[in-house]
């Protein structure tokens, strides 16, 4: 529906499109087009008329006819606009009030404990859609869900994440490429904080009813904050590629699969598990590997992994 956006609902678009294309029409012509019963067209020619989009004609009892588009259409997109500016203004105006009372919050007020399965998924959309800067998150199961397009974010992952079937093009689907992300022999914990102001982590284990504990800024929050930082640090960057598809590189240097198989490599995967991950050979990534060692002069893939480094195929960004 179309013009559902300025609240008109399927019978009323209908109806509408109808008298337009029409120009005019009985009610009972009407009622025949869009297939309801009389009574029920004219309670939504009604609708359409307190809308000022319709009106029923004076020179025949019973006729009715469509307002102009660009004239009903744009006073209600109008007024729409209107409606949500003073939204807009406000929800700044909460925002500011929440941040100014959450700076004279009492201590049991740092602290929130969610309770069930949809409250809990509830409240980390909302730490999503609401963060502003940055989201950094620990993955050890389960979905990924990250930010809106425009948010930083930095992404730790389990690397049994990994080892799952399809583990990597599900990660390089979710993630984008706006995400820097690594991975982790282990994860303490999941974890989600926002722009360093608010956290998330499960309180319950798999199989119990999930709980969760949302930390805003306290000691409690810094503790958060500095797990996610220590457990970034000690991570392995991982490269994923997106769609599939190979970008040229210069000449002399790997191209986007290569670098992607010595990302997973030295994430800690086997050559088996690599070609399953990027839906390869095995021969053929062990015929990369050995053209990357050949690239980089070197006899080991320990070498090759420093090589790597150095040369910024593969960075701790």
């Amino acid at each position: 529906m179309v013009l559902a956006a300025i609240g008109l609902d399927e019978r009323q678009e209908a109806a509408y499109r109808a008298l337009v294309a029409l120009g005019a029409a009985d009610v009972a012509d009407l009622a025949h087009r869009l297939g309801l019963p009389e009574a029920d067209t004219e309670r939504v020619l009604r609708r359409l008329e307190s809308r000022g989009l319709a009106a029923g004609s004076s020179a025949r009892a019973g006729r009715w006819v469509a307002a102009p588009p660009e004239v009903a259409l744009g006073a209600l997109l109008t007024r729409q606009r209107d409606e949500l500016e003073r939204a807009e203004e406000a929800a700044t105006r909460l925002a500011e009030e929440y941040r100014a009372e959450a700076a004279e919050t009492a201590v049991p007020d740092l602290v929130e404990v969610v309770t069930g399965a949809a409250a809990v998924e509830r409240r980390r959309d909302q730490l999503l859609l609401g963060a502003r800067e940055e989201v950094c998150a620990l993955v050890a199961r389960g979905p990924l869900a990250v930010p809106a397009r425009g948010v930083a974010c930095r992404v730790v992952v389990e690397r049994e994440v990994l080892s799952r079937p399809g583990g990597a093009a599900a990660l390089a689907a979710a993630l984008g490429g706006e995400v820097r992300l690594r991975v982790a022999d282990r994860v303490p914990a999941r974890l989600l904080v926002a722009d360093r102001a608010v956290g998330m982590v499960p309180l319950t284990g798999p199989g119990a009813e999930p709980v969760a504990l949302v930390a805003r800024a306290s000691g409690l929050l810094e503790t958060l904050t500095a797990l996610f930082e220590a457990v970034w640090r000690d991570a392995l960057p991982l490269r994923l590629g997106q769609g599939g598809e190979a970008a040229e590189d210069a000449p002399a240097g790997p191209d986007t699969t290569d670098l992607e198989v010595l990302s997973l490599l030295l994430a800690g995967l086997t050559d088996a598990s690599v070609a399953k991950q990027l839906d390869l050979g095995l021969r053929t990534v062990q015929r990369r590997v050995k053209g990357l060692m050949e690239l980089a002069g070197v006899t080991t893939r320990l070498q090759l992994g420093w090589y790597a480094h150095e040369r910024g195929w593969v960075t701790r960004v």
